[in-house]
């Protein structure tokens, strides 16, 4: 008699996702629930400058075209939807693979955010976002002032 091993997916459930927010250093809900699903959302990386804000957004293998950018009510919000099948078929057999990926990253723009100005560039892999800052939060240089 042939041996048959069963094999069981698990989905996570309340306590496991409760046990992992005390066991993680940095714990989030959806790092927990990537953890069963397979799902990865890209590193973010924000510096701020004297001028503006950036956002280094890690997103290889992606076309800018692959890649939305959308503000609303101050919310910034980058996502990606990707959905691949494949057929082969050869002699007997047909086989047909799907594949589908997607992440979304948000991030509230501070007051002194120009979302007028924003701009955005992808090279390399890499997303960057340009947030410039309103003229008034621009801080001027200091000087010194010469007493006669």
């Amino acid at each position: 008699m042939a041996n048959i091993v069963k094999q069981e997916l698990k989905f996570p459930t309340f306590k496991n996702l409760i046990e992992s927010f005390f066991e993680n250093d940095f714990p989030t809900f959806g790092s927990s629930l990537n953890k069963w699903i397979g799902a990865t959302i890209p590193s973010a990386n924000i510096k701020e400058t004297n001028e503006s804000f950036i956002i280094e957004l890690a997103a290889p293998g992606l076309k800018k075209e692959d890649i939305k950018i959308d503000l609303d009510n101050d919310v910034l919000t980058i996502s990606s939807e990707l959905k691949e099948e494949k057929t082969e078929e050869k002699d007997n057999y047909t086989r047909r693979e799907f594949n589908y990926s997607s992440f979304t990253r948000s991030f509230y723009l501070p007051e002194i955010a120009d979302a007028e100005k924003i701009s955005a560039e992808y090279k390399d892999g890499i997303l960057n976002i340009t947030i410039p800052k309103k003229e008034s939060a621009i801080k001027k240089t200091q000087k010194r002032i010469e007493i006669k």
